[in-house]
């Protein structure tokens, strides 16, 4: 009887199911890591994306904080000026960095830094503006106040003034002459040149106006031009020149004889005016108005049968 030998199974065999395990292995492997990898590779793209998109966002904040400092109706310095020049242009250069698309990593940190700089630079500027307006607030509170007090001593000054106007005016008046007494007596001319006072009109000639003046501290002592309106029963002025004008009271008048004294405000002097009528004297009252730096000095009357 034949023996029968059982054989084992060959090596080879077994080495080809551990290749294929092996295979297998690997290949799981592989696609492990290529998940993994895609996986990062799809979150780095998401963080990418989305830093992106916060650089845009602080870009435009940035710009619109200019914008709103250009706004305030500052006047900017030259240099401020060429800054913000400086920082738009800047501005447009990080916006078309990002507007390409794909940053690399040390494109994107660059990014990063020039924004932070920007931010940084609107900060500064910004407190430049607030600086500039309070500045002006304070001008214009001083220059209201100035305007105010300006104001004020316009108006005291033009009350002053009105004052120094009214004291001069009444100085001028206190110190214009006025007569103590004053008399006008008619008098007849005889053939031999004397004369002798008359009460009738067709005897008188002349009249003879006497007066004093009043004493004065403070008028000028020296010679003053003294103006006599002579006014005739009628109502008449007597004048021999319809040139002859003088100011009284701010009114010209036109006077019927003038002369001058010397006034040197000695108590009683008695000073004398004759005046010789160019026509026939009437019956009647005649009027004698004196006058003397420029206002009334003095009014006498005489009357002729």
């Amino acid at each position: 009887m034949d023996v029968v030998n059982s054989e084992p199974t060959p090596r080879r065999d077994s080495n080809k199911v551990y290749f294929l395990i092996l295979v297998i292995v690997a290949l799981l492997g592989t696609n492990a890591y290529l998940l993994v990898k895609d996986k990062k590779s799809n979150n780095k793209i998401i963080t990418l994306t989305d830093e992106k998109s916060r650089m845009e966002i602080e870009i435009d904040k940035i710009e619109a904080e200019l914008d709103k400092a250009n706004n305030s109706n500052v006047k900017l310095s030259t240099q401020m000026q060429s800054d913000q020049e400086l920082a738009r242009q800047k501005i447009n250069e990080l916006r078309e960095q990002l507007n390409r698309g794909k940053l690399t990593q040390t494109e994107l940190a660059k990014a990063q830094k020039e924004i932070k700089e920007l931010q940084s630079f609107v900060t500064r500027y910004t407190a430049d503006i607030e600086g500039l307006q309070k500045k002006n607030r304070e001008l214009t509170v001083e220059r209201d106040s100035l305007k105010t007090t300006i104001a004020n001593v316009s108006e005291q000054a033009s009350k002053l003034e009105q004052q120094n106007t009214e004291l001069n005016d009444k100085m001028k008046v206190a110190a214009a002459l006025k007569t103590g007494s004053l008399n006008v007596i008619p008098l007849k001319v005889r053939g031999n040149g004397k004369e002798t006072d008359v009460s009738r009109a067709g005897a008188a000639k002349k009249l003879k106006i006497s007066f004093t003046v009043a004493d004065n501290a403070i008028a000028v002592k020296g010679m003053h031009d003294i103006y006599v309106r002579i006014v005739d029963p009628n109502g008449n002025l007597i004048v021999t020149d319809n040139g002859s004008l003088f100011t009284s009271d701010g009114d010209d008048l036109q006077y019927t004889y003038k002369t001058s004294i010397e006034f040197d405000n000695s108590r009683g002097k008695v000073f004398n005016i004759d005046w010789t009528n160019p026509v026939s004297f009437q019956k009647g009252s005649y009027t004698v108005i004196l006058y003397s730096d420029g206002y009334t000095m003095g009014t006498g009357t005489v009357s002729l049968k």
